[in-house]
């Protein structure tokens, strides 16, 4: 019988003995969320400097899971035009991951956005500000390895309300993968605007695959 990982339990040293896989440190690996990336508009930046204040406010108390959710996730995807044609958004899901040596499964419902089932954006269960996103790399790459589409590469976000990180995964025989930097709301300046400016990279390269 195959041993059975619930997903939110999976390691990365779980998915690199399974699956190969392999992290990248190589800017040239992940250029998306460096390069190339859109403008704001000044009604947007006014808009992003609104849900920074509110979360801030918000965080004098437990930001939940779910508040991370309403205040932060929803709004910069409305913003990143991910609710708009082309693209189809689904949630929670169960995603099952087989290896093929051990016939080992990683499986676990996925209770994050999925755009065009190649971006994964992921909120970690934040009971408070303080849960690192670390906790949530392992889970989101294990989703990822999961999606029938290999011929693209596949992006995920992680977030606990206050940071966020972007994945890059390319998918094959050796699995790779690389992280971009860490984005803050508790920094000074707003990064924010790179958040939203990195998701609209993504969007720009996910659209054509609906057409």
């Amino acid at each position: 019988m195959a041993q059975t990982i619930a997903a939110r339990n999976v390691k990365l040293h779980d998915l690199k003995a399974k699956f190969g896989l392999q992290r990248v440190e190589a800017e040239s690996f992940f250029q998306e969320w460096l390069g190339d990336l859109p403008e704001l508009a000044d009604g947007e930046r006014q808009a992003l400097d609104r849900l920074k204040r509110n979360y801030l406010y918000l965080l004098e108390y437990p930001v939940m899971e779910s508040i991370a959710k309403m205040v932060v996730l929803s709004p910069l995807l409305d913003l990143a035009g991910f609710y708009e044609p082309p693209f189809r958004v689904d949630g929670e899901k169960d995603v099952r991951v087989s290896a093929e040596d051990e016939g080992e499964v990683v499986q676990g419902s996925i209770d994050v956005l999925v755009v065009q089932e190649q971006l994964w954006v992921t909120v970690i269960e934040a009971k408070n500000s303080e849960l690192s996103l670390t906790k949530a790399i392992p889970q989101a790459l294990a989703y990822m390895l999961a999606c029938p589409v290999s011929d693209r590469p596949l992006f995920g976000v992680v977030l606990n309300g206050s940071e966020f990180l972007f994945i890059k995964l390319v998918s094959g025989n050796a699995p790779k993968y690389g992280l971009s930097d860490v984005f803050s709301l508790l920094n000074r300046s707003n990064d924010l605007y790179p958040v939203l400016r990195i998701l609209k990279r993504f969007g720009s390269l996910l659209a054509p695959a609906s057409k």
